[in-house]
């Protein structure tokens, strides 16, 4: 038995994968289990998970190799800062620290990581992971290989070819000229996170027109056939600042970079569209040079820029391959993978025999739970479920919710390995239901109300619905195709000619929740072998409603990994407006957990008031009448305004102007403070809490079904933050004025 382990680790999306004789045993990327969304640290809890899903100790390991080298990644950072010197010292100072501390000494660390571990480490280029987790787990004899991100050690991207059980990369181009840091850049500009902001770009870009294609390719890049080119580094930053663009950059396209957070404007829509569309001909220029170098029929492709899936559509439908195969996890969590593959093939020799499909498994590579495991955390945790025991009512109950509306948290067998959702750990709905994304994105995942779902389709009915031939597939979503002409719908005639995020109310096809405003699909084709039980649920839906199109995210909250654990479920469950969770054979639905709100608050009745309140005068019961409550013992009224019920009961010293509470009560009536900002919407409240540790430690805190009473609520934002998840929040202020505030954002916002 040869057991080898992969590792990415200390840039971004650490991650470990597992051979055991060749074969992928398990494979995970450290953030599903740190919970931090990218998590740079050294995959410590995937590697334990990795040899725990084997059996294995560190010392039993015959090979740990990590997907990049460490020491020509310094050489470069420091032939960049001397380059550019005395220019860059902040960031000099910045990386070296942890360069001189912990990177230097990979070899230390991983050691320590893994103890008992006595062997030798493999370090493999970074660009050789990427290749080979493009190429071994591929369907294909041959192929030509890809290679396309930010940065590794030198390279930006790479091309060549891989036959039988080794890779050979002929070609590069180095740093720092990159299509992932050109796509990185206007990423930063246009107010996003790089790193991880980029999905974001992509799924603004169709909103926009490509005006700036000229700027970009006259001034900013010199572009080849071949899809090579050189960068104006006096545009960007990068090389020797914390920023990606530079002064130059902010003249050209005329403002300073968007603020996160800022109301997009029309111009972000067309910097998106026009570097989108270069990015898009940088990929088919290389595609088209490397086929003409191998003469191969087949493509396989890795790297972040991989994730781009509009380019990989119009690789697809405009590049000279046949056939095309991209690695689920193309960003650096697949150079762990990446690695562990290229000591198994091409440094020990071993055979290599490609599957049909491809060998990765449908990716579902990580953890997997048993009904009794489910069963016994929903029990701990007080949770109302049902449990289902026969599959077939299982998916009936399931596939009904989704006809009729409903948000479905769906959570099955192995987790995903890779960003996207491949059908383990999703959020499910009718992609039939024009108001499906919006209620995503604004109830459910808390984020911009322009970005797209992708679809997932059973594969045998693809090219019904989208423009692929029959016999085509794509099961891990990074195609972007159009949908059929035969499923699009004319947009009504008062909305065409919208502009910008107008064009989100336009109802494009029979499929409007997954239909992109340029006609577009991000789609992902699912078959029994890889997918199981998400097959048979969209085929009993298909059954019932005749479409055998639903729509597919991720299961997390915008700012989240995807959860792995049923307690990561349930949280995420009930942190938001999903109204059904399917895990294994059980079933929760929202509406039966207690502290679910089921009406707004009318003039006759209260659901979270009422029999709650009692008289400030005797405590007796109130009497809820239509523009007051009345006291049963004393008969006293407390009126009802704006909703707010004024429970203030006078006493001997209120009308004394030296009274504390007159003098407190006088003052924020009048200034009611602090305010919400005009912009604010319910994600920009939760990262406004979040920044906070009170808040966010309350909120872990908490329980959920739990009622709370807040004194001194203010104009009630933590109240509100707070009642986002399954709880009834009360809020009590002295100013009315103040609770006035935030009873207009709860009604707004739907809470």
């Amino acid at each position: 038995m040869t057991a080898i382990l992969g590792i990415s680790a200390f840039y971004h999306d650490s991650a470990a994968a597992l051979l055991v004789d060749g074969q992928i045993i398990a494979a995970a990327q450290e953030e599903r289990f740190s919970r931090i969304k990218h998590d740079d640290e050294f995959p410590s809890q995937a590697v334990e998970y990795c040899l725990a899903e084997a059996g294995l100790a560190p010392d039993q390991l015959d090979y740990v190799g990590f997907y990049d080298k460490p020491l020509l990644k310094f050489d470069r950072l420091l032939e960049t800062y001397l380059a550019y010197a005395p220019a860059g010292y902040r960031s000099f100072a910045k990386a070296m620290p942890v360069w001189l501390k912990k990177k230097l000494y990979l070899p230390r660390e991983m050691r320590q990581a893994l103890n008992g571990y006595r062997r030798r480490f493999v370090f493999t280029d970074h660009h050789e992971s990427h290749a080979a987790s493009a190429f071994f787990p591929s369907p294909y004899e041959e192929a030509a290989i890809l290679t396309l991100d930010g940065v590794g050690e030198w390279a930006t991207a790479t091309c060549g070819a891989g036959r039988g059980n080794r890779i050979e990369l002929t070609q590069e181009l180095r740093f720092p000229h990159s299509p992932g840091l050109l796509y990185s850049a206007f990423t930063y500009y246009c107010g996003f996170e790089v790193n991880s902001g980029e999905y974001k770009l992509m799924g603004l870009a169709p909103y926009g027109e490509p005006h700036y294609v000229d700027h970009i390719l006259d001034q900013l890049i010199d572009l080849r056939d071949d899809g090579s080119f050189r960068m104006d580094m006096s545009f960007f930053n990068f090389c020797q600042g914390l920023t990606m663009t530079s002064k130059r950059f902010d003249q050209l396209f005329g403002d300073p970079p968007r603020q996160p957070g800022a109301e997009l404007t029309q111009r972000d829509m067309d910097l998106a569209a026009s570097v989108q569309k270069v990015t898009e001909e940088i990929m088919l220029r290389m595609a088209r040079h490397v086929h003409a170098q191998t003469g191969l029929d087949n493509l396989c492709l890795a790297g972040g820029v991989a994730l781009n899936c509009v380019g990989n559509g119009r690789l697809q439908r405009e590049g000279p391959f046949e056939n095309l195969w991209i690695q689920p996890a193309a960003g650096d969590a697949g150079g762990a993978l990446g690695t562990a593959q290229f000591i198994w093939h091409q440094l020990l020799g071993n055979e290599r025999l490609p599957r049909p499909g491809d060998g990765q498994q449908g990716s579902r590579l990580g953890q997997g739970y048993s009904d009794e495991e489910i069963e016994a955390f929903l029990e701990s945790t007080g949770a109302v479920y049902q449990r289902i025991e026969i599959t077939e009512d299982l998916l009936d109950h399931v596939s009904t919710a989704i006809a009729e509306g409903q948000a479905v948290g769906w959570f099955q067998d192995r987790m995903e390995y890779g960003p996207r959702a491949l059908g383990s750990r999703s959020i499910l709905g009718d992609a039939r239901n024009p108001d499906m994304q919006a209620l995503i994105n604004q109830k459910v995942k808390f984020r911009e109300g322009f970005r797209p779902f992708a679809p997932i389709v059973l594969a045998e009915h693809a090219h019904k619905y989208f423009s692929l031939a029959p016999d085509q597939e794509s099961p891990y979503m990074l195609i972007v195709t159009p949908v059929h002409p035969s499923k699009r719908v004319e947009v009504p005639a008062d909305l065409v000619g919208a502009t910008g995020l107008d064009r989100l109310r336009q109802v494009r096809s029979e499929i409007p929740a997954v239909t992109h405003v340029d006609d577009s699909a991000r789609i992902q084709t699912v078959d029994p072998g890889r997918h199981g039980r998400l097959h048979s649920l969209i085929t009993r839906f298909h059954q019932r409603t005749g479409c055998p199109v639903m729509v597919n995210t991720s299961f997390n909250l915008g700012w989240e990994p995807i959860v792995r654990s049923p307690e990561e479920a349930y949280r995420t469950f009930m942190s938001c407006e999903l109204d059904l969770l399917c895990i294994g054979h059980c079933v929760l639905e929202k509406s039966n957990q207690p502290a679910t709100v089921h009406q707004v608050v009318d003039n006759t009745s209260d659901e979270v008031f009422d029999g709650l309140l009692a008289s400030p005068c005797c405590a007796a019961t109130l009497v809820r009448h239509e523009t007051s409550l009345q006291c049963t013992e004393c008969s006293h009224h407390f009126e009802i305004d704006d909703g707010i019920p004024q429970l203030f009961w006078p006493h001997d010293s209120i009308d004394d102007p030296t009274d504390v509470t007159h003098g407190v009560r006088e003052f924020y009536e009048e200034t009611p403070f602090p305010n919400y900002d005009d912009h604010d919407s319910v994600r920009s409240l939760i990262d406004k809490s979040r920044r906070g540790l009170y808040a966010r430690r309350l909120d872990e805190s908490l329980p959920y079904n739990a009622d709370v009473l807040e004194v001194g609520c203010g104009t009630g934002q933590l109240s509100n933050y707070l009642g986002i998840s399954c709880r009834r929040i009360i809020g009590v202020d002295l100013c009315l004025n103040s609770l006035r505030l935030g009873e207009a954002f709860r009604r707004q916002h739907g809470l």
